[in-house]
């Protein structure tokens, strides 16, 4: 699996722009696996709205992508991405899974939320759809 990591602004620019998004998927149809992760400050950028090109391509990539992790992001900024999604595709089903008070509005803005009990407390299962115990 390739994967790519998204640090900062500079990072951004360079794999969300209209070439990249057509190699990335070409990638992809080609069978090749990818992974991103993206840390809070490319994605402050992103979900800014500056720039509204920016968040077509990031959203035409990672709906390709087998896997995106976003890393060491606020609370408001996971809620964010998941109305990212749904507002670009009413259709799309989106799915949270978090284990703390830190992840409650993610698992509310998403269409099914799944908390977890665990060391951090009770909040998201409190604030989800399903809880589990384990993960």
């Amino acid at each position: 699996m390739d994967v790519l990591h998204c640090r900062d602004a500079d990072d951004v620019k360079r794999l969300f722009n209209r070439e990249q998004a057509s190699q990335q998927e070409a990638d992809i149809l080609s069978g090749q696996q990818k992974a991103l992760i993206i840390e809070s400050e490319a994605l402050k950028l992103i979900l800014s709205g500056e720039d509204l090109k920016l968040q077509r391509y990031f959203l035409k990539i990672t709906k390709n992508f087998e896997t995106v992790v976003c890393c060491r992001v606020s609370p408001k900024q996971k809620a964010e991405v998941v109305k990212l999604v749904k507002n670009d595709d009413p259709e799309a089903v989106t799915l949270a899974i978090g284990d703390g008070a830190n992840d409650v509005s993610m698992i509310l803005e998403a269409d099914l939320g799944i908390g977890l009990f665990g060391k951090e407390g009770m909040r998201a299962a409190d604030s989800s759809d399903f809880a589990i115990c384990e993960f």
